[in-house]
């Protein structure tokens, strides 16, 4: 058997300027992405700064990714958060839309336990009729959905992949030797992509690859040919972005980079984001100079 999703996924920032979501220069993202050959849209995710957004911005947001993306790629909403009855009334409103699936992190500051996780998951996908991928990040949430309980989560018929950001190489490992063939492990740790990938890793969810997104589609097609070599010598430029593009709050650095590439009209994040360091847009600038000079 094989996964639902695999391959390289974008989890897509929410341009803002002036203080309100850039719709013409989300559009142009998606457009420009599709066309760089990723394999699926994650709208609505950390890296889209949904915490900031309202309701009305929200499903906006979900109609014109739906829109543009026109079936050419899956897309995937992140929906999530700390209240299970209110996920599910998110999932209700939202049902209007034609998105393939939803990815849901996992819920932060109330700190359940891995039944309060198990319960909170199933009451979740019993909520939709849409494929829900789980969405593990410790590091931001404070709990860790451990590898039993996302093997028990596995058997219901919608859940069917994670993206799996645990901070623990040692657990990610396991978890690709134990998982079910037919359930995908998507990668969100950028560093992690090509020793996930080399492991058997289905694919990734990275805000790296807004950057150099044709070597990171480049790293994905090579494993699929298995062609490690290759994909070894296509990852080798990525090895030193990724970690620059961490080194202050996500999605700053990020939105940086496509201001000046002129992908979008400003680096705006809304509060409490700010912006990027000067020193850090040097060193940004720097590697971008580097690009357009290669």
């Amino acid at each position: 058997m094989t996964t639902k999703i695999s391959g390289l996924w974008l989890p897509l920032i929410t341009p803002f300027k002036d203080g309100v979501v850039d719709f013409a220069s989300y559009e142009r993202l998606i457009g420009h992405y599709i066309g760089l050959g990723v394999d699926g849209l994650f709208p609505l995710g950390t890296t889209g700064e949904s915490p900031t957004l309202d309701e009305a911005e929200i499903d906006e947001l979900v109609d014109r990714t739906v829109a543009v993306a026109a079936g050419r790629v899956p897309v995937f909403v992140g929906v999530g958060g700390n209240a299970t009855h209110k996920i599910e009334r998110t999932l209700r409103r939202l049902e209007r839309y034609a998105f393939e699936g939803i990815v849901s992190v996992c819920p932060y500051y109330n700190r359940p336990g891995q039944d309060g996780l198990i319960a909170h998951f199933q009451a979740v996908a019993a909520a939709t009729d849409r494929d829900v991928v789980i969405y593990n990040i410790p590091y931001r949430t404070a709990v860790n959905l451990s590898n039993d309980s996302l093997l028990e989560l596995s058997r219901a018929p919608n859940i069917i992949g994670v993206k799996d950001s645990s901070g623990s190489i040692a657990q990610s490992l396991e978890l690709l030797q134990r998982k079910p063939t037919d359930f995908a492990v998507l990668t969100g740790e950028d560093a992690l992509y090509f020793t996930m990938m080399a492991n058997g890793g289905d694919g990734g969810i990275l805000a790296a690859s807004h950057l150099l997104t044709d070597r990171f589609v480049d790293v994905g097609r090579r494993f699929a040919a298995n062609d490690l070599a290759g994909a070894r010598t296509a990852w080798t430029p990525l090895a030193s972005l990724v970690p620059l593009l961490f080194t202050e709050a996500n999605p700053m650095p990020i939105k940086y980079c496509l201001w000046r590439q002129g992908l979008i009209a400003s680096p705006e994040c809304r509060l409490p984001l700010t912006k990027i360091s000067d020193d850090l847009a040097r060193r940004l600038d720097l590697v971008l100079l580097e690009r357009r000079a290669a």
